[in-house]
């Protein structure tokens, strides 16, 4: 179960996922021992899944994005398998969510700008295992870049 220290440890490691132990354990009120034992519960458990660096698109030529809605043109098994294993495949896509109701899915993509957005999807995206229809809409400001969970 998770108390109200484990949230604070996760809260804090939201915001700095290579903050050392000891200055973790200070910033939650703990000293190193016990703080490093519930940061390895908390990882043993699955509530903390990895650490990685959050890097700016721009910053590596992939400043495009959009957000495309897809609706299949059917929703059996096997074509939903299908179509969620090329897209848990594809780089480009950054984030997918299935959604009830029309459209069925909505990926975020990432591109260096329209043109290759353009090539991307005239080329991979309509290739999509039972696609219908895609609809796209560009990406004009991301308000929350590096927005955590609300712990």
């Amino acid at each position: 179960m998770i108390d109200a220290i484990d949230r604070e440890i996760l809260r804090t490691l939201q915001d700095d996922g290579r903050m050392s132990a000891t200055a973790l354990a200070a910033e939650v009120g703990l000293t190193v021992a016990p703080c490093h034992r519930r940061l390895k519960d908390l990882e043993a458990s699955g509530a903390i899944v990895g650490y990685r660096a959050v890097i700016d698109p721009a910053a590596v030529d992939l400043g495009f994005q959009a957000l495309v809605f897809v609706t299949l043109d059917r929703v059996d098994r096997a074509t939903v398998d299908e179509f969620e294993a090329k897209v848990a495949e594809n780089v480009h896509i950054t984030s997918a969510q299935r959604l009830f109701g029309d459209p069925d899915y909505i990926l975020k993509v990432l591109a260096r700008d329209l043109e290759d957005y353009q090539q991307y999807f005239d080329n991979e995206l309509t290739s999509l295992p039972g696609v219908l229809r895609l609809r796209s809409t560009l990406v004009m400001k991301n308000l929350k870049p590096k927005a955590g969970l609300p712990l």
